[in-house]
């Protein structure tokens, strides 16, 4: 597609930034418009930390993809002043015993296929490598030392930083207002002062934003807001490595998961459920029960926690695909535009592969991954619940 010369951007999240370093590498005109501050305060992306695992039951495709990932994040460490990729390993345990058709089974199952080696946990292994748990509560489960954290904000402001060394052309502050259309094609796209700005292709990484901006996607695309609650533990080394890693607490029934401490004694903990529907502009503010869940939780799995003062909430709102895959393709209706949303909670992780995703789909390139992620109608409501709950054990 040698033809395309000029592509504008729209949204610096995760999405946006991995797009348009990408593409300015094979050697397009790029420019980003985002509508700043960035990174965007209230970008999914923009947290202290997202978890980084391969762990996806029996869902082979987004394992390789991870594994595919994993040596762009390796990469980037070596590559970095600062390591922003933490490898702690991931401690998954269940209420009930491991079997067939389990998220925790099936998960182990498939890692052991693809050559890893995760490691078998019961209550008593729990309680003596990672003390802080309630081993009484949890019987089986394992851990997964190919895992760790991301410090997603900081990610994201380095791939900005390289975008912009590599000649890409951010447009801050310039916040989206409408598609342009010339000749019954997408051609640009104008501001909110009227602006329009044009060029050959038009890629949306708009993310919460995406069923807003483009309203015909909001029956197959729409924006949920899920609870994050950060506390301050006293006893720092109890909750860090080696003694405490990224966890899930039976998520694929409660969808509690979470983060070692901080050196500062931050411990952040989320809960990944149905999420309520939101507006992206609306305040962002959890439940007013929130807390109360959050401690009765802390209370049976981590009672040392219980009673740790609340340093602060935050809404994270995703974009959610009716089947928690993610959306990347061309819209069939409208010649010119690209479509990068649903990320359903579970895009971060896949950073260092999303841009030559989303750049092999812009070039109309065969890419393994991509077929998942086309342009789709939306299923039957069993289907659609059935694929819904296998999103809600893949954050």
């Amino acid at each position: 597609m040698s033809h395309i010369q000029s592509i504008i951007v729209v949204g610096a999240g995760i999405y946006g930034v991995t797009a348009a370093l990408a593409l300015r590498k094979r050697g397009y005109a790029v420019s980003l418009f985002d509508a700043g501050p960035l990174p965007h305060p209230n970008a999914a992306s923009t947290d202290i930390s997202k978890v980084i695992r391969m762990d996806y039951g029996g869902d082979e495709l987004y394992l390789n993809m991870m594994e595919h990932a994993f040596v762009g994040w390796d990469q980037w460490n070596r590559e970095w002043d600062e390591r922003l990729y933490h490898q702690t390993g991931f401690v998954i345990m269940a209420r009930e015993p491991m079997q067939h058709g389990t998220y925790e089974y099936e998960s182990f199952t498939l890692l052991q296929r693809h050559g890893h080696q995760p490691q078998h946990l019961g209550p008593r292994e729990l309680k003596r490598r990672f003390p802080a748990w309630n081993a009484e509560r949890f019987v089986e489960g394992y851990f997964n030392p190919r895992a760790g954290w991301a410090e997603s904000g900081k990610v994201v402001a380095h791939l900005l930083a390289e975008a912009i060394a590599r000649g890409v052309a951010l447009r801050d502050g310039a916040k989206f207002a409408r598609l342009h259309e010339s000749a019954s094609r997408v051609a640009g796209i104008v501001t909110d002062d009227g602006e329009t700005h044009r060029a050959d292709f038009v890629v949306m990484c708009v993310g919460a934003w995406t069923p807003t901006a483009l309203p015909q996607l909001s029956d197959v695309l729409w924006a949920t807001g899920q609870p994050v609650l950060h506390f301050k533990v006293d006893d720092v080394k109890l909750f860090q490595p080696p003694q405490f890693s990224v966890w899930s607490a039976d998520i694929a029934n409660s969808g509690w998961y979470g983060f070692p401490a901080l050196e500062d004694g931050t411990l952040k903990v989320a809960n990944h459920g149905p999420g309520r529907r939101v507006h992206p502009d609306e305040p962002r503010v959890v439940d007013a029960d929130a807390e109360t869940r959050f401690r009765a939780f802390l209370r049976e799995t981590f009672p040392r926690a219980a009673d740790a003062p609340l340093l602060r909430t935050r809404l994270c709102l995703y974009c959610d695909s009716w089947d928690g895959n993610f959306w990347i393709d061309y819209d069939p209706e409208r010649e010119g535009l690209v479509v990068c949303a649903g990320d359903s909670g579970h895009a971060f992780k896949f950073a260092p592969i999303l841009g030559d995703l989303i750049a092999d789909v812009l070039e109309r390139k065969p890419n393994g991954f991509a077929p998942r992620f086309a342009w789709r109608a939306r299923g039957t409501l069993e289907h659609e619940d059935a694929r819904f709950v296998g999103a809600g054990q893949r954050k």
